[in-house]
């Protein structure tokens, strides 16, 4: 008895499979305008602890940092953060702030500085460092 061997190659054999699905692409907000390597020096940003954390009455958005940031008198900045954090899991934390923005009133209280931090899809993270480094170092 004689069997015949079926030559014809597998690809032309197999069911053909449906294209992939192009990748889909995250929208990404417009880029901001490009500025300057000197523009950017300009920014001063220095390595602040939380010394004390509280919440701003008639407010469900600010928070009140007193902050440590290597000078005597140390520094107050308010942050709009109280969704994704309590103010008594903040103290004690190395944070980075924004430190020569010009003041600006918030809720009838003066904030100097800003707080970096992080968004995507709606969730926002500070930016924390390592506790080692000291209040007052430059980020460089």
């Amino acid at each position: 008895m004689s069997e015949e061997l079926n030559l014809t190659p597998a690809s032309e054999t197999a069911a053909a499979e449906p294209p992939a699905p192009a990748p889909v692409e995250e929208e990404r907000p417009a880029p901001k305008a490009e500025i300057s390597f000197d523009v950017f020096e300009q920014v001063d940003m220095t390595v602040v602890k939380v010394k004390e954390c509280a919440n701003v009455k008639k407010s469900k958005k600010l928070l009140c940092f007193q902050l440590d940031d290597g000078t005597e008198s140390g520094r107050q900045i308010l942050s709009g953060i109280a969704q994704w954090y309590t103010a008594e899991e903040l103290v004690g934390k190395t944070l980075v702030a924004v430190t020569n923005l010009a003041p600006r009133k918030m809720m009838g209280l003066e904030s100097n500085g800003m707080l970096l931090s992080a968004e995507k899809d709606g969730d926002l993270k500070l930016v924390m460092l390592d506790d080692a480094i000291p209040a007052g170092a430059k980020l460089v």
